[in-house]
């Protein structure tokens, strides 16, 4: 799979988790779940450069 669509999926998907953990007003594990996917996608791109 080309790396901007492993990236797109991986970031949509901790969008939506998110915002899931986000309507239960559960502010800091939906930060967690972003800052996770961010360095998920680095990770992605670091190893397709490679």
């Amino acid at each position: 799979m080309d790396d901007y669509k492993m990236g797109f999926l991986l970031l949509y998907n901790a969008i939506t988790d998110a915002l899931r953990t986000l309507a239960v007003q559960d502010i800091s594990t939906a930060r967690e779940i972003l800052s996770n996917a961010q360095k998920k996608v680095d990770e992605v791109y670091i190893e397709e450069d490679e």
